[in-house]
């Protein structure tokens, strides 16, 4: 399954832009990334991929909408899953791109190759 393009697009309005900000394909869709590290993406799976405070995690999977990532056959602690029926609210969305945004500037900027 491709990502949803429109959804990559109703992101892409709530970053601002920067010259931190960059996007790539991922994870079989589009992620939107600050200072390399990613913040959130338009998921090849349906929905939204965001990053958070690893600490946060298991509080946040308690939220209906809110699945683990998983990759390998495990939960990435700190890497969430958005259902696309929350993602398609425009005020869950902001809430989520907000959070995934705002912990991945508490990262350390990643050296570019």
């Amino acid at each position: 399954m491709a990502y949803d393009e429109e959804l990559a697009d109703r992101i892409r309005l709530m970053i601002k832009p920067g010259p931190e900000l960059s996007e790539r394909k991922m994870f079989g869709g589009l992620a939107f990334l600050i200072g390399g590290n990613m913040a959130v993406a338009a998921s090849g799976q349906g929905g939204l991929l965001v990053r958070v405070d690893p600490k946060e995690s298991d509080e946040l999977l308690g939220i209906e909408f809110v699945r683990p990532m998983v990759m390998g056959g495990r939960d990435m602690v700190g890497w969430l899953r958005v259902t696309p029926d929350a993602a398609d609210d425009d005020a869950v969305l902001r809430e989520w791109v907000d959070r995934g945004v705002d912990y991945a500037r508490t990262l350390p900027p990643k050296k570019k190759k």
